[in-house]
């Protein structure tokens, strides 16, 4: 299984790029995980042929059986991940992808209503999307030095997400009447 995560965050140190980090290491055997970083240089929709850095991250995502999506909490999506979703819903490449969605925050509310916008665009461009929300408080560390999530509360969150997304590519699609 080859899933690709994508931090909707342009700050290498920030909770959410930690996060997708921790996600890596509690993947199963035999699972690829790659992070495409590049979600700075995706530009706004436009009619005609996709700028380049657009076309790898669509080649990348129809590659992929599985995508993660960690968003910070804010209730308004960062306008990067806008666009990217944007041209991935446009493309289909999103159409029946299964993609886990985590959303870390300080205030509870906070990652509810960021992960409630990432449903509804990802739903909206057909996606299948499954994931929690975590509440990690700034003023505890959460993560050892190798990155991993100490607190057994969060890692339990984090692999309940990840056995849902791992899991999805061996259900049976459903027969047509």
């Amino acid at each position: 299984m080859k899933i690709i995560g994508i931090a909707a965050s342009l700050h290498g140190g920030s909770y959410i790029n930690r996060l997708l980090d921790a996600i890596r290491g509690e993947l199963p055997p035999g699972a690829a995980f790659e992070t495409w970083s590049r979600l700075g240089e995706i530009p706004p929709y436009a009619p005609g042929p996709a700028p380049q850095v657009v076309r790898e991250l669509l080649a990348l995502v129809d590659g992929a059986d599985a995508l993660v999506l960690t968003a910070p909490e804010h209730s308004l999506l960062p306008t990067e991940l806008e666009y990217a979703l944007d041209w991935m819903g446009r493309a289909g490449t999103l159409d029946g992808k299964h993609v886990a969605v985590m959303c870390a925050s300080a205030r509870a509310c906070g990652a509810m209503w960021a992960q409630a916008e990432l449903y509804k665009e990802l739903l909206g461009a057909g996606a299948v999307a499954v994931g929690s929300e975590l509440v990690i408080s700034p003023v505890c560390p959460h993560f050892d030095d190798n990155g991993r999530l100490w607190a057994r509360d969060l890692r339990g969150q984090v692999r309940e997400m990840v056995a849902q997304l791992c899991q999805a590519h061996l259900r049976e699609p459903m027969l047509s009447a």
